[in-house]
């Protein structure tokens, strides 16, 4: 696993052929947050941020998961995502 193979899993979860489901997303979303940035580092949003608490707490659940071990979630479930939607031409 590299940073290559990182950026390019990031580019291809981009291109879908057709959009993963909302959990699929947030998983996605989170392994993302937690292999740029490591553990939720903001404050939760407010009542009306539904979307916002969503990824929020997505990303919390990856908290003290290792950058490197986000990583390697992240691109295998990217390649997982590309076996079931397929990348657009």
């Amino acid at each position: 696993m590299s940073q290559e193979e990182f950026n390019r899993a990031a580019e291809e979860a981009k291109i879908l052929k057709t959009q993963p489901e909302k959990n699929e997303v947030l998983q996605i979303y989170s392994l993302y947050k937690q292999s740029t940035v490591g553990d939720v580092n903001i404050s939760r949003p407010g009542l009306f941020d539904l979307a916002g608490k969503q990824k929020w707490d997505a990303w919390e659940t990856k908290k003290g998961m290792s950058k490197e071990d986000a990583m390697k979630a992240y691109i295998d479930f990217v390649e997982e995502m590309k076996g079931k939607y397929g990348l657009a031409d």
